[in-house]
């Protein structure tokens, strides 16, 4: 008799925890020893529903005997996000959310379009649930986590194969492929668990400074509300500094086409750099206890898998540091241009979303345990101030052609000295102007001997130069011809 994945049996009507069964499966039909399903459901953050976890289990049970596209089950983190959206009351947008939206995302556009030399981007603002954000956003994690969510995963089944028992090896016979799975199981429910904890957080698709939706410009109606809690400001204020805010960084991205790539390669490139250190994984595989759930939850929730970082991984992340934090220095510093004469609320907003954006919260903590990649701003405020500079001493033309191409962009040590790097960035412009004076010269024909180019000769002297050289290389010549014949008769 099959076993209803609604209500499992054991063949006798009586009923059997979901959980046990599907590992009895695994293990070829052993028993499970001292260890509690319920317990290791606890550890893993899975809900206490029978008929919940039955569901969840037998999608498990047919994703591990089915072969793997990766070494991370993206499906199941998929799964598990959408699950975490949707146990925090989630519900649907209402079309009144919408039109609010809308409404405060055109403005937003009007207000910026007096502070900045891009142009608007035309998109359609939207609003979205946070299991839409999920939908939207969940390809564009796959492809920053991935290299370090493969590190993990295979590490993870490294070291269970080799801490597992030789009497448990010969239990699980011919499951060796189904093993294999098991660590991008558990890494793909415990990636989904940070990223739908991140949708009850993020007020937009672009809050975490990184655009995670591409040409999208949406606000989440619900985590906006949840963000004006006890601030005791306007909600219609407070929906319009978002708002503002969430147009910048799309206007940013549409119309610095490089940015974007730049942003998610230089995350991609550090991300590749990761290596985890198995030893760690192997202790505790090692040291785990099934009756302990708090304890397993608290290793994997504390950065179990958090890599050492080499020199070069903190070369590159302060590269992508120093890249978070001017784009949110430039939003920063628009928004409170965009807002400051219009909302009496601005600038307490302003710093409300500075320490939030420095700090983090729980949800981005949790995440950048995992994957060992925290996405925060360190030094937004720096960032700011140089924009500020920069507007003061070139105007908002001159600010925003910064963003015309990477190599322009300041470094971390232009955060520390502003005004030193406006004078740094003019003398590169100088030494630009003098090589494309030089080309344009040299293409006008210009340059029509190495003598004019050195500038130390007029035509004429050039000219009676070269008729002086002539004469006495005719004269050089006819004596070493006279000079010549006899020795060639010799």
């Amino acid at each position: 008799m099959t076993s209803n994945p609604l209500n499992p049996s054991n063949g006798d009507d009586n009923p059997k925890d979901p959980l046990a069964e599907m590992l009895q499966n695994l293990m070829g039909g052993k028993g499970l020893g001292d260890i509690d399903p319920a317990e290791l459901a606890k550890a893993a953050g899975l809900p206490n529903d029978p008929n919940l976890l039955a569901q969840m289990f037998s999608q498990v049970q047919a994703m591990m005997s089915a072969p793997s596209e990766g070494p991370v089950n993206w499906k199941l983190a998929h799964d598990n996000a959408r699950r975490v959206a949707a146990g925090s009351a989630d519900p649907s947008v209402t079309s009144a959310q919408s039109r609010e939206v809308d409404e405060a995302l055109r403005l937003a556009e009007l207000w910026l379009d007096q502070v900045t030399d891009l142009p608007a981007t035309g998109l359609i603002g939207k609003a979205w649930s946070r299991a839409e954000w999920v939908e939207e956003t969940l390809g564009t994690w796959k492809r920053l986590t991935e290299p370090v969510a493969n590190s993990v995963a295979n590490a993870l089944s490294t070291a269970m194969t080799e801490q597992m028992p030789e009497e448990m090896k010969s239990m699980m016979g011919g499951a060796s492929s189904m093993l294999q799975n098991v660590g991008g199981a558990i890494f793909g429910m415990q990636l989904g668990q940070a990223i739908g904890a991140l949708s009850t957080d993020v007020v937009s698709s672009t809050d975490i400074g990184v655009p995670l939706a591409d040409l999208e410009m949406a606000l989440l109606p619900g985590n906006v509300a949840k963000f004006g809690e006890g601030l005791s400001l306007p909600e219609n204020d407070i929906r319009l500094f978002l708002a503002v805010r969430e147009a910048a960084h799309a206007r940013l991205f549409v119309q610095v086409p490089w940015l974007r790539g730049h942003l998610l390669g230089a995350i991609e490139a550090y991300a590749r750099g990761i290596h985890i250190d198995t030893s760690r994984i192997e202790e505790l595989a090692r040291d785990l206890d099934p009756s302990n759930p708090e304890g397993i939850q608290e290793a994997l929730s504390q950065g179990v898998f958090m890599p050492q970082r080499t020199p070069e991984q903190d070369q590159a992340l302060q590269k992508l540091e120093t890249a978070l934090a001017l784009v949110e220095g430039w939003v920063d510093e628009l928004t409170a241009a965009a807002t400051e004469k219009v909302l009496p609320s601005a600038a307490a907003l302003r710093e409300t979303v500075r320490r939030r954006r420095a700090t983090g919260g729980p949800a981005e903590h949790a995440f950048a345990s995992l994957v060992g990649l925290e996405l925060r701003p360190r030094r937004l405020r720096e960032a700011a101030a140089l924009w500020a500079s920069l507007k003061a001493e070139r105007g908002i033309d001159g600010r925003d052609a910064v963003w015309k191409h990477p190599d322009l962009l300041p470094t971390a040590e232009d955060l520390d000295d502003p005004k030193g790097f406006s004078e740094r960035r003019k003398l590169a412009e100088a030494s630009d102007s003098e090589v494309d004076d030089a080309l344009q010269k040299l293409l006008n024909g210009g340059f029509d001997s190495p003598a004019d180019i050195d500038g130390e000769k007029t035509d004429g002297d050039q000219t009676d130069g070269d008729q002086g050289e002539a004469e006495k290389a005719d004269g050089d010549e006819g004596e070493g011809g006279e000079g010549d014949a006899p020795k060639s008769q010799a």
